[in-house]
Parts: structure tokens; C-alpha cells; sequence
């Protein structure tokens, strides 16, 4: 294959490596953008070591729209399969030149490249080259300028072996399509151009981050509107919701990128060997009024739970630590789901770690989960870029509630006695002051990701997570790290 360096945009491409596991991963690639034409014929070139191990073709036919009702902008996706375990592998996505076909010559340009980590096969015995997990959510474009993206890149490229991530969990409001009045458009058609131009502007902006590592993502509410299924707000920008087809033209394109693009799924498992387990659940699409997930779902998610054999990482969209929230519903909202999956988690025995996001603060706490001797250890990264303007008052900072976990004064659940909950400052995100009317009106958690970083201990598995300050770097152009010190723990 003859390449010739032709200038590009390659930032209205986007490459995107989709759960991987120890021996395939799924390719997504193609543009968000609705300028750019469809090549005839698309090449995806996987690597490992410099030597082809898999090439993928994609015709002009084979291309698909992520916007069902949009007739712009196109992807598709690929499952590379026959790959090896705890492997980092190279991805190039080429177009061929329009024309030289007939001249006799093949000539193809390179649109983007990315790389990615297959699974280990089981966790490393060495802490300083952890099996290392990113974890973010809640990314609002317009104040970040690439700066999320920079930051990632840097550490994946030239931080610490057991710091650079293997893969991520992207947990929620990657988007926010229910910001601005232009969401007031009382015309279907730009309320579906409205979604799919948010999702291209901030896809472009994350492209660095996206092509580095395998992903997971779940939605949060901001994927489709405020507090998600339910349009009883009384924020302004969310009026229309009240016409019955301005909603399901909104709900439709945001299902769309929540399904095409981010490629959730209702619940994934997999995992690390005999070492740890992990659980992705997508507690925001499914929502009815009685339940966060629909039954086949939680049947699912509380069968991994009943029956974990090691220590557990469940990873959700929003806190189970939770309160009661008159404002807006939260897992707590949804009691008997809540009792139940507490129940389930503890009945092991064995730690379980939550991964999650949403709140504009970032903390881990833990508490003692019922009477077997597990724990559960929460760990809250949000967000990676606050909103600004008036939406800037949604910022928040680490708070150190519930006291006791379950919350006593919102539920009670048989035979479960609620324990105090440990906090520890030292583990809060610091914040940053903020001034009226200007971006940033009020103090807000400053942007940041984190990585957890899991390694196999002699009886345990070993824990440790940092953040990382988006928009402040050290010496050595790497982000800051936010804690002094590490947070560890021992699993079992």
C-alpha cells in the first residue's frame, strides 16, 4: 500500500476503540460531521509490534448514519477478533485517493491513528505496572479548548507505567444536549441537527483521549435532557419537551448517539482473570417510574453481584451514596431496585468498588457493607469541564453526606443495619473560586480524571487511585496530580 502524506483535518475524524477484552476489540470509525464525503473505500490497518496482524476494509455502501433521521455524517463499526491478551496494539484508518485507481496507481491517505491495550489475562503481581483504569465524566466543550484531551494524551504517552490507563469508563454527560436556547426550536428537524452538532463538537474536541484505549461509556441524564426519562422540570430550556413530537424527535437523535455513537450497552461483564470483576450497567436509558433499569437488566446486574467469587467493580452513572434529592430523581429515588441491589452486593462477602460520576465533585468514601465483611468503596470522578455562564451555578464541591449508608432518614432495608460512612478530605478534588458573572459563577471542583490502578497482592488485590488536574501542568507538561497522596486499599 502506497502512502502519500496529503494534508488532512484528521480532527473531523474520529477513531474510537470500543470494550475491549483479551482478545478482540470493536472499532469505531467514520465522522460526526456533516461536511465531509463518504470515501469510496475506507482501510482500518491493525498493528502489533509494526506488523499487520488484521486489515478491514469498509465499502462505500457499508458506510452507516449514526443519526437515523440525519442523512449526514457516517460510521461504522468492526470486531477484530484472534488478538492477545495484556497487548498494546496500533490502529491506522486510511481513505484511498478518489481517481488514482484508474491511473494505475493505489495511493491512500491517513485520516487517524490510535492505539489501544487488549485485557490481561490476570492482574499484574507488580504494582508499578498496574492493570489502570481512567475514569471521568461530565464534559461540558466550550471553556476546554482540548484541554481534557491533552492531558489524557499526556499521561497515556509518557506518565508513569502504572498510571497510564489500559482502558476507561466514561460515565455519564459526555454531552450536554439540554444547554442553550436553541434547544427551545419548536422545528424537529434542528432539535436532531442540534444533538448531532453537539455530539461532533465535543467528539472533536475528546479525539485524542477517544483514540487512546478501549472505552466504555454510559449515559447520564445530560445524553438526552435533565433528570432523563422524566420532563416534569421546570428549567426553561427544557419547555418544548412539553410537545409531544419535539420530545421523540429529541429522544430519538439522542438515542442515536447514546447507542451509535457511545455504543452503550444495557449491562457488561467481564473479567481480570481469577482476580477482579467487573460490571457496566446503564442505569439512565432503561428508567421507568418504579425502576433504574429495566428487569432483564437488573436481573443481570444482580446475578454478578449474588455470585462473585473475588473482589467487584461496578461502574453506574450516578452515586449509590446517595440522598434523598427533591430536585431531581437519583438511585435513591427508586427504593425497592436500591434495597434490593445493596442486598445483593453484600451477600458475597466481598469488596466491591463503585466507579462513578455526575455530581460535579470528585471523593471516594467507604462504608462496611452488611454482615459478611465486605466493603464498599465509592469512587466519584466529576467533571472534566463545568459548565459555564448561568449553568456554572450547578458546580458543586465534595460533600461529606450521608452520614450513614443506607441514608437512615430515606430508606430502610430488613435485616441491613446502616454504618457510618469514612470520609477523608484528603481524598476530596480541590475547588476552585468562582465570580459572579463571569464564566464561572460560583466555587466549583476543578476539571479532572482519574485513574485507579489494580495490581495482585499475595491474599488481596491492591487498589490505589489519583486525580489529575486538567488544566494545571507539572514540570514535565504531565497534569498535577490533585492528591498529595495516593488513595490504597487492599481488596478481597
Amino acid at each position: 500500500m502506497n502512502i502519500v502524506d496529503f494534508p488532512t483535518n484528521t480532527s473531523k475524524w474520529s477513531l474510537v476503540f470500543h470494550k475491549v477484552s483479551q482478545n478482540s476489540v470493536l472499532l469505531w470509525a467514520g465522522t460526526l460531521f456533516g461536511t465531509l464525503r463518504k470515501p469510496q473505500l475506507a482501510r482500518l490497518i491493525v498493528s502489533l509490534d509494526g506488523n499487520q496482524i488484521s486489515s478491514e476494509d469498509i465499502t462505500l455502501k457499508q458506510w452507516q448514519r449514526p443519526f437515523k433521521r440525519l442523512s449526514q455524517r457516517f460510521y461504522d463499526t468492526r470486531l477484530v477478533s484472534g488478538l492477545q491478551a495484556g497487548q498494546n496494539y496500533t490502529v491506522d484508518f486510511y481513505q484511498r485517493l478518489e481517481g488514482n485507481e484508474h491511473q494505475g496507481l493505489d495511493q491512500w491517505q491517513l485520516l487517524r491513528s490510535g492505539t489501544f491495550s487488549t485485557l490481561p489475562s490476570a492482574l499484574p503481581t507488580n504494582k508499578n505496572k498496574a492493570f489502570t483504569v481512567a475514569l471521568s465524566s461530565c464534559f461540558y466543550e466550550h471553556r476546554d479548548s482540548g484541554q481534557a484531551a491533552r492531558a489524557f494524551k499526556a499521561l497515556y504517552e509518557r506518565g508513569a507505567e502504572s498510571h497510564k490507563p489500559d482502558i476507561k469508563f466514561m460515565v455519564g454527560d459526555q454531552v450536554y444536549l439540554d444547554i442553550g436556547l436553541d434547544s427551545l426550536s419548536p422545528l424537529t428537524n434542528e432539535v436532531r441537527q442540534r444533538v448531532a452538532e453537539d455530539y461532533a463538537k465535543h467528539w472533536q474536541a475528546l479525539g485524542s483521549m477517544l483514540a487512546r484505549g478501549g472505552a466504555w461509556m454510559l449515559p447520564d441524564d445530560h445524553e438526552f435532557w435533565n433528570d432523563y426519562p422524566f420532563y416534569d422540570s421546570l428549567l426553561p430550556t427544557l419547555f418544548m419537551l412539553k410537545i409531544k413530537k419535539i420530545r421523540n424527535a429529541w429522544k430519538g437523535a439522542s438515542g442515536d448517539g447514546v447507542y451509535n455513537v457511545q455504543q452503550s450497552s444495557k449491562v457488561d461483564t467481564f473479567d481480570i482473570g481469577g482476580d477482579l470483576s467487573f460490571c457496566v450497567a446503564d442505569l439512565r436509558s432503561y428508567r421507568s417510574k418504579t425502576q433504574f433499569i429495566d428487569n432483564q437488566g437488573f436481573e443481570q446486574m444482580l446475578s454478578w453481584a449474588e455470585s462473585l467469587t473475588k473482589a467487584g467493580v461496578l461502574v453506574i452513572p450516578q452515586v449509590l451514596l446517595a440522598e434523598k434529592n427533591t430536585l431531581e430523581r437519583n438511585l435513591l429515588s427508586f427504593k425497592k431496585q436500591y434495597a434490593l441491589l445493596i442486598t445483593a452486593m453484600a451477600s458475597s462477602g466481598h469488596d466491591i468498588v463503585v466507579m462513578s460520576g455526575d455530581v460535579h465533585f470528585g471523593r471516594i468514601a467507604q462504608v462496611k457493607m452488611g454482615a459478611n465483611g465486605g466493603r464498599l468503596v465509592e469512587v466519584v470522578s466529576s467533571p472534566m469541564s463545568n459548565l459555564t455562564g448561568i449553568n456554572s451555578l450547578a458546580s458543586d464541591k465534595a460533600k461529606t453526606t450521608p452520614k450513614s449508608f443506607p441514608d437512615p432518614s430515606a430508606i430502610k432495608i430488613p435485616g441491613f443495619e446502616p454504618q457510618p460512612v469514612q470520609y477523608n478530605i484528603d481524598f476530596n478534588v480541590h475547588t476552585k473560586k468562582g465570580f459572579p458573572f463571569s464564566a464561572y459563577w460560583k466555587e466549583r471542583t476543578r476539571e479532572h480524571f482519574m485513574t485507579v490502578s489494580f495490581h495482585k497482592n499475595t491474599a488481596s488485590v491492591g487498589m490505589s487511585v489519583q486525580a489529575w488536574r486538567i488544566r494545571q501542568q507539572d514540570s514535565d507538561r504531565l497534569p498535577v496530580k490533585d492528591f498529595k497522596q495516593a488513595f490504597t486499599i487492599n481488596l478481597k
